[in-house]
């Protein structure tokens, strides 16, 4: 079975603990090297996770003609640097959430695409690859809870570490960028459409500069989103979504286990069903998606203007909360 060569680029630890070793599972990945600005921390990658290649440099394991994809879970201030070196030698991309700093970034990298017209670049939310959330699309797409009326999100952990980059503004911390995106970027996949008005609260943190609880409410043609995130809170994630004749319910939306089963709960009046999904790991699953895109040259699930979009509303949210006022899309 043809397979996609892919080198990672730093030992972060999302790639190191989840997309890595998911990726060393899938049917159409091959990882055959990874790179580090240290050549002992690549060694020692590779060496934990059985990684043939390790390079002292991302630029060096950029240079090796053997490598087909590169994974870019580099710091937000990263993405799109690195993402545009790796399409100048010639790699297809799966770059981390959010794919830039602001919309404005997001569009160079969108415009800087289209000069590689036969490489991939994909957004890496991995949430939509999960059978609950293609599920819940089926559900609502068919209109089997009416018509969709609105969202509630809220996605929450606790994290004062100084030296986490999540709590260094210059590199675009925060808890907006790191989860509020994909409050975001459900809504979106749910209504499919974009909101045309965005409000936005956001508390910052006076020792980090970044903020630290972010609420926002996103009004949609027929319908509307809210979502509360934080870095600060007590940890904790769900989804709701309800219509006119019906609820859904994603009990674990976006860190949903790999090896435990899935529930969404369906409410139509008070009957309420279970709807169970067999253990997947939804990072597989969409590196297995990318790699198709690749082998059989076909549209990537997430084109790169959805992210382009998901950053538009970020920008509006935080636009809202330093006018403390509606911001129109």
């Amino acid at each position: 079975m043809q397979k996609v060569r892919w080198g990672i680029i730093s030992t972060a630890k999302i790639g190191m603990e989840k997309v890595t070793p998911a990726l060393q599972q899938g049917e159409h990945c091959e990882v055959v090297a990874i790179a580090s600005r240290s050549l002992d921390k690549a060694q020692d990658a590779a060496s934990t996770l059985g990684i043939e290649k390790a390079y002292g440099s991302y630029e060096d394991l950029l240079a090796d003609p053997n490598i087909d994809a590169v994974y870019n879970p580099l710091p937000n201030n990263y993405h799109v640097p690195v993402t545009l070196q790796a399409l100048e030698a010639g790699k297809h991309v799966l770059c981390e959430k959010p794919i830039a700093l602001s919309a404005d970034e997001a569009q160079q990298l969108l415009d800087a695409s289209k000069k590689y017209p036969h490489l991939k670049v994909m957004e890496a939310f991995m949430y939509r690859f999960h059978p609950q959330w293609r599920k819940t699309k089926e559900l609502v797409d068919a209109g089997e809870i009416g018509t969709l009326t609105t969202i509630q999100t809220a996605f929450s952990f606790y994290n004062r570490d100084p030296n986490n980059v999540r709590n260094k503004p210059g590199v675009g911390g925060g808890g907006l960028m790191d989860i509020g995106c994909y409050c975001i970027s459900l809504a979106r996949l749910l209504f499919n459409q974009e909101p045309r008005k965005v409000m936005g609260s956001i508390e910052m943190d006076e020792e980090f500069g970044t903020d630290r609880i972010a609420s926002s409410i996103l009004t949609f043609e027929n319908g509307s989103s809210s979502f509360v995130c934080s870095m600060q809170m007590s940890q904790f994630q769900r989804v709701n979504v309800f219509g006119t004749q019906g609820r859904i319910e994603i009990e674990i939306p976006f860190n949903a286990p790999p090896d435990k089963p899935a529930r969404i709960f369906l409410q139509k009046g008070s009957e309420v069903t279970e709807l169970t999904f067999e253990p997947v790991d939804q990072y597989t699953l969409q590196g297995d998606a990318f790699s198709l895109a690749i082998l059989n040259d076909t549209l990537v699930p997430t084109p790169l203007e959805d992210a382009v979009n998901n950053m538009r509303v970020i920008d509006a949210v935080f636009e809202s909360a330093e006018k403390n006022a509606w911001v129109t899309l």
